[in-house]
C-alpha cells in the first residue's frame, strides 16, 4: 500500500510517498528515483514519525533532487513571512505608510516594509519584491567589496577588480577575462561562511580560468573546507525564495 505526505524545509516543499510492508520491521528507507522521494516503511510505522525522518534528511534529500521534485512556495510579501538574510530567517512587518513606493528598514532583525496605500494584489506584491531585491542589492553592494578586500592580499593578482552586482539566476559568482568580478545579489541570503567560499571560488580564477586540479587545489590551498562549503551551498540554493 502507499501514501503521500510532505513536509517544510526553509522555504521548499519536500513532496514524499511513502510505500508500506509487512516484511520490513523496524527500518524505515528514504530512496530517490525518477517519481520523486520514496519512503519504505514498516506498517505500524506512525505518520509523525515518517514526516520527522523526512525532515531530518532534507538536507540530503535537497542536494540529490531535481527541481521538478521540489516546490518552493511563493512569497505573498505580508506580515509574518519571512526572508533569509546572512543564514538567519527574518520576519517581515507589512504596513500602510505614506511613502511614495514601497520602502525597506532592516530593524532589529525585522524587515519593515511600508507600502502605499492603494496598492492591491498583484502590483502589490510586485513592487515589494522590486523594493525587497534592492534593498538586498544594496546590502551586496557595501558587504561583497569588503569581503573581496580582506582575501585579495592571498589570491589577488595586480590592482584590485571592480566589482559588479548582477541578478543571476544560475550562477552565484563569475570572473570576466579582464578581471571584473560580478556577484548575485542573493549572495546575501546565505550564511557568511558561504558568501566568503564564493568570493574565494571566483577569486581564485584570477590565476585559473577554469575549473582545473590546479584550481581546486588553490581554493582548497586558501580555505582548506572549501569543499564541504561548497555542498552547503549547493543545499543552500535549492531553498532561496526570490
Amino acid at each position: 500500500m502507499s501514501e503521500r505526505g510532505s513536509v517544510r524545509f526553509g522555504n521548499t516543499t519536500i513532496g514524499y510517498e511513502v510505500r508500506r510492508s509487512k516484511r520490513r520491521r523496524k527500518t524505515v528507507q528514504i530512496t530517490m528515483d525518477g517519481g520523486g522521494v520514496q519512503v519504505a516503511a514498516p506498517m505500524t510505522t506512525p505518520e509523525d514519525e515518517l514526516r520527522a525522518i523526512v525532515r531530518r534528511r532534507a538536507p540530503w534529500i535537497l542536494s540529490h533532487a531535481s527541481s521538478e521534485m521540489l516546490e518552493t512556495a511563493p512569497k505573498r510579501f505580508v506580515s509574518g513571512e519571512t526572508l533569509p538574510y546572512l543564514g538567519r530567517n527574518v520576519r517581515m512587518i507589512v504596513d500602510t505608510g505614506e511613502a511614495h513606493l514601497p520602502e525597506v528598514r532592516f530593524d532589529h532583525w525585522r524587515f519593515r516594509v511600508a507600502v502605499p496605500e492603494g496598492l492591491e494584489g498583484e502590483e502589490r506584491q510586485q513592487r515589494i519584491r522590486r523594493a525587497i531585491v534592492g534593498w538586498y542589492r544594496g546590502r551586496a553592494a557595501e558587504r561583497l567589496p569588503n569581503v573581496v578586500k580582506r582575501w585579495w592580499p592571498r589570491l589577488g593578482q595586480g590592482e584590485r577588480s571592480r566589482v559588479l552586482i548582477r541578478d543571476q539566476r544560475q550562477r552565484w559568482g563569475s570572473c570576466a577575462p579582464d578581471g571584473t568580478l560580478r556577484f548575485n545579489w542573493r549572495a546575501m541570503m546565505l550564511p557568511p561562511a558561504l558568501i566568503e567560499y564564493i568570493i574565494v571560488h571566483e577569486l581564485a580564477h584570477l590565476t585559473h580560468r577554469n575549473h582545473s586540479t590546479d584550481f581546486w587545489s588553490l581554493v582548497a590551498e586558501a580555505m582548506p573546507d572549501a569543499q564541504q562549503r561548497r555542498q552547503r551551498l549547493r543545499e543552500a540554493g535549492r531553498t532561496l525564495p526570490l
